[in-house]
């Protein structure tokens, strides 16, 4: 069980509740920038982060998915949200990401670079996100990371990481 939160004292009382009611391993949603950027407090509290990457990106970005003129600030590949992931995934527990940005095989290669332990995406996706997890090494997500987390914009984050995932045009991404 893995309820949306802001701050520490709210994963605290959650995972009072959920030992309370008998759950054994509380974990907690990130998807607002203030639980990102307190994660190693959060952590404290509970035993697994579960980043959602859609609502992280909304609210960086002050970007609502339900209007479309904002789209260019919902794209995951934004570098102010790969921070967070990685701030996030660098707490000290198993930090896994939900959404659409998991089942991007490149992203999900950059994802895996900043730390994440797991991903969550739909069906379809599994295919090419494993195909391209298995044809890059654990080093080369990390630099694929780092380029992407240096770029100035996304479309610039998603040609730098390309650039280490040089596997991905084998597979025709």
């Amino acid at each position: 069980m893995a309820p949306m939160v802001t701050d520490a004292e709210e994963a605290a009382y959650f995972a009072a509740a959920c030992g309370a009611a008998g759950i054994d391993h509380p974990g907690v949603m990130i998807e607002v920038p203030a639980a990102a950027l307190r994660a190693r407090d959060l952590a404290a509290e509970v035993e697994f982060f579960s980043l959602g990457t859609n609502d992280l990106t909304q609210y960086t970005c002050a970007a609502d998915r339900q209007i479309g003129g904002l789209a260019d600030f919902q794209d995951p590949w934004q570098p102010a949200v790969l921070d967070l992931v990685a701030i996030a995934a660098s707490a000290g527990v198993p930090c896994g990401v939900c959404g659409e940005a998991a089942g991007d095989p490149a992203l999900a290669c950059v994802l895996v670079g900043l730390g994440v332990t797991s991903l969550s995406m739909g069906a379809p996706s599994l295919p090419l996100v494993r195909a391209a997890l298995s044809r890059h090494t654990l080093d080369e997500c990390r630099q694929a990371a780092a380029a992407a987390r240096a770029a100035r914009a996304p479309h610039a984050a998603r040609e730098a990481a390309r650039t280490h995932l040089t596997a991905l045009t084998s597979l025709g991404l």
